[in-house]
């Protein structure tokens, strides 16, 4: 039996070697609870706009936070889509060419503003008019050469008639075209540019049904005209600035940027409506009809898809466009509520839509109404107005 010593000896021996061992394989080096950090979370980022629309060269807050958004402060808003606060009425939206700012046109005021983000809104021109019958300054449209001339056209109602005037910045109204009748109500109207720089004018039938089928008169019709305001040259009837005919109260003109697509909407007198239209084809049946009657007002136009303000419906109506153009899919309805009534509307070059808001009439506005909000593409491709 060996000795008690020898035995200890041996044990000592057996672990100093296995140690030994075990550092000859491998090291490791004492972690420390301070040498480790929870790495960062990504935050999810915005996609760009379906379809390849994103320019980036836009305003940059267009999307809405997950997280509520305080209500406004006075004039202040939190939200970051909006871009102006604190407007009269806003009938008609023109974005400019460089996509970061807008003319919008204060329906009662005769105010054309210019908005962006960032920066208090600037008085471009201020037209007297007269509000009275829906009427007043409700629609516009930027020169075919805006970039040249810096000309703007505009649909208002005077104490007299209904006109398209043209104006330079700081400048009063010129005449372009005169006569339009006015009424007790239906004096409302919209313009466009087509692909050839003709303008489009969407007139009111001035409150007389009957104007609107007649040959004589430039009541609710859609014309189509040179910016001197003569009769643009592809009318069907080369004499006549008439193109179509049979509209009630127009709210909105808008086409696709390849032109192919040009839509109407109408508040007929049974119910809202919204017009396919092609030169040389008349009206005819609407595309699409609101029994409810939510207030059809501007329009956006995109390739595969058709988005209208609604005013006392109070939301974006979204209808899926398919290849041949016609409706398909079940509507969408948008931003029900969140900015409450909306008006103007006109698309930029980035894909982005500028939306003004007409809660002063008779809607429940905020503080900060009437506002003019960027939204960007809902779910599908680009498009633009005219």
């Amino acid at each position: 039996m060996p000795a008690p010593g020898s035995k200890r000896r041996t044990s000592l021996i057996g672990m100093v070697a296995l140690a030994l061992l075990v550092s000859g394989c491998a090291s490791f080096p004492e972690v420390r609870q301070a040498d480790w950090t929870e790495q960062p979370r990504l935050q999810p980022q915005g996609a760009p706009p379906p379809g390849g629309g994103g320019g980036g060269g836009g305003p940059q807050p267009p999307t809405r936070p997950n997280t509520p958004v305080p209500p406004p402060d006075g004039c202040k808003d939190f939200d970051p889509s909006v871009v102006a606060t604190c407007l009269d009425q806003v009938a008609a939206v023109a974005v400019l060419p460089d996509g970061q700012s807008a003319l919008a046109a204060e329906r009662v005021s005769g105010k054309i503003l210019k908005v962006q983000p960032g920066k208090s809104p600037e008085e471009f021109a201020r037209i007297p008019v007269d509000g009275a019958g829906g009427g007043g300054l409700t629609g516009l449209a930027l020169s075919p050469s805006y970039a040249e001339d810096g000309l703007v056209f505009a649909y208002v109602t005077t104490g007299s008639d209904n006109r398209v005037v043209r104006i330079a910045k700081g400048d009063g109204p010129k005449p372009v075209l005169t006569g339009i009748p006015r009424g007790g109500r239906n004096n409302g109207g919209a313009l466009a540019r087509d692909r050839t720089g003709a303008l489009l004018v969407a007139t009111g039938n001035a409150g007389n049904g009957g104007a609107a089928g007649d040959p004589n008169s430039l009541a609710g019709k859609l014309l189509r005209i040179s910016t001197s305001g003569k009769p643009a040259d592809g009318n069907p009837n080369a004499g006549s600035t008439v193109v179509a005919t049979g509209l009630t109260s127009p709210g909105g003109i808008c086409s696709t940027t390849d032109h192919r697509t040009t839509w109407v909407t109408d508040r007929a007198d049974k119910q809202d409506v919204v017009y396919k239209f092609a030169l040389g084809k008349p009206l005819g049946t609407p595309a699409w009809t609101w029994p409810d009657r939510p207030g059809v007002a501007g329009c956006a136009a995109y390739s595969d898809r058709l988005s209208v303000a609604l005013t006392t419906g109070a939301g974006m109506f979204n209808l899926a466009v398919s290849n041949t153009g016609a409706f398909t899919g079940r509507p969408e309805t948008t931003l029900k509520g969140t900015y409450g009534q909306l008006g103007g509307v006109d698309l930029g070059p980035d894909g982005n839509a500028w939306v003004g808001t007409l809660n002063k009439a008779g809607g429940k506005p905020v503080s900060s109404d009437d506002r003019v909000f960027v939204l960007p593409p809902q779910g599908g491709g680009t498009g633009g107005n005219d």
